[in-house]
């Protein structure tokens, strides 16, 4: 038990240093950006009929004039006590603007994420255990078309299908237009999302199929495969190459959040859905810097976690491996 304690802690460790680098990053890019959040957000037309006085409170609202290292110093003090600041572009708290957001993106990454690590498991263990014939022939021709596809290109496929020639699905949003927040179902919110999630679902499969396919024919070819077989079992997937496929494929499950979330920017805008990555571009183009900087941080944490979830489920999964760090 100490062993993962220490483990976890280190983690964590790097986890701040990690988190500190990437809002570092986020910002000088933010800062270097060409945009002028004022042109951006009040427009030409308007700032030349405001006052030097009004023009300079605005410039004091957005942060114009003042120093960047002295904007980064301030935001990570504030954000180290755990405030992130006011949005620029909702005047609310960073952190509620980005729990609203989150619960809506969070029904489209948990379900993709789910769907598309066991579709990926099973097409990958499908093809490669018939390694060389048509089922496995026929899994990798789709992982490689969708792995070429680019998710706004498939979502605007989908939403013409089945949005607008057929009509079975709404064009998108999180909830039907017109209709009150309280009064809205869950059924409701599951089918706006449906269109959303697949898109993710679909073009997060194929990464996770074809390093399982390899691993699958790998497995199939070692001697304790020949060996039962000869002995006449019959369960041979359940039994020896579940397990050995287990780790490869949790491995790429994790590192897949950061992919999903990812993808669900393009996504959403897309099919309008108001979600966190719809917010993120929103606050980029509107030189929202405190919505942008929590938006960094807190993808930057789930991801990170992930991960760090998944180097945990190794010990539970392979006895060796939690054998091995508590000898070290």
């Amino acid at each position: 038990m100490g062993h993962r304690l220490r483990f976890t802690a280190r983690k964590l460790a790097r986890m701040v240093l990690l988190l500190l680098g990437v809002s570092l990053t986020a910002f000088l890019l933010m800062n270097a950006s060409p945009l002028d959040p004022l042109q951006t957000n009040v427009g030409q037309a308007a700032l030349g009929a405001m006052s030097p006085e009004q023009i300079a409170r605005l410039e004091e609202y957005w942060g114009v004039n003042t120093p960047a290292a002295e904007r980064y110093l301030r935001w990570l003090g504030d954000a180290l006590r755990g405030d992130f600041g006011i949005s620029l572009l909702y005047r609310q708290p960073v952190l509620e603007v980005i729990g609203q957001r989150l619960s809506n993106s969070l029904w489209l990454m948990a379900s993709a994420w789910v769907l598309s690590g066991a579709l990926g498991l099973a097409l990958g263990v499908l093809a490669g255990t018939r390694r060389g014939r048509w089922p496995d022939r026929l899994v990798r021709g789709y992982c490689l078309v969708i792995s070429s596809t680019p998710s706004f290109w498939l979502a605007l496929l989908l939403l013409m299908v089945f949005s607008v020639w057929l009509g079975i699905l709404p064009i998108g949003l999180a909830v039907p237009i017109g209709a009150e927040h309280a009064g809205v179902t869950l059924l409701q919110r599951l089918r706006h999302a449906i269109l959303p999630a697949l898109t993710l679902s679909v073009t997060g499969v194929a990464n996770i199929a074809l390093h399982t396919r390899e691993k699958t024919a790998d497995v199939m070819e070692r001697d304790y495969i020949l060996f039962a077989r000869a002995r006449g079992e019959t369960a041979i997937v359940r039994r020896h190459v579940l397990r050995n496929v287990a780790l490869p494929a949790l491995t790429l499950q994790f590192a897949s959040i950061g992919e999903i979330a990812g993808g669900s920017v393009l996504v959403e805008q897309v099919f309008s859905y108001p979600g966190l990555g719809q917010a993120a571009v929103s606050a980029g183009l509107g030189s929202d810097m405190p919505l942008l900087l929590g938006i960094t941080v807190v993808t930057a944490a789930m991801v990170f976690g992930g991960n760090l979830a998944a180097d945990l489920l190794y010990g539970v999964i392979d006895p060796r491996i939690r054998r091995g760090a508590a000898g070290t």
